[in-house]
């Protein structure tokens, strides 16, 4: 029974490390279009335009 529970955890060992390391992960569609999203440049506006004034003195 000891080799048997052994044998398991060195079998859950190599296929973690096989599923971590070694193979490379597919790219999906929705994967594709957020790395896109990513690397094209923002559009900035200046929100300071749209700050109320302040009210009363100080």
């Amino acid at each position: 029974m000891p080799y048997l529970f052994g044998g398991l955890v060195v079998l859950n060992a190599v296929i973690l490390g096989y599923y971590l390391f070694l193979q490379q992960p597919s790219t999906t569609q929705t994967l594709k279009v957020a790395q896109d999203e990513i690397t094209q440049p923002l559009a900035f506006t200046n929100s300071a335009e749209y700050i109320p004034p302040a009210i009363g003195n100080k």
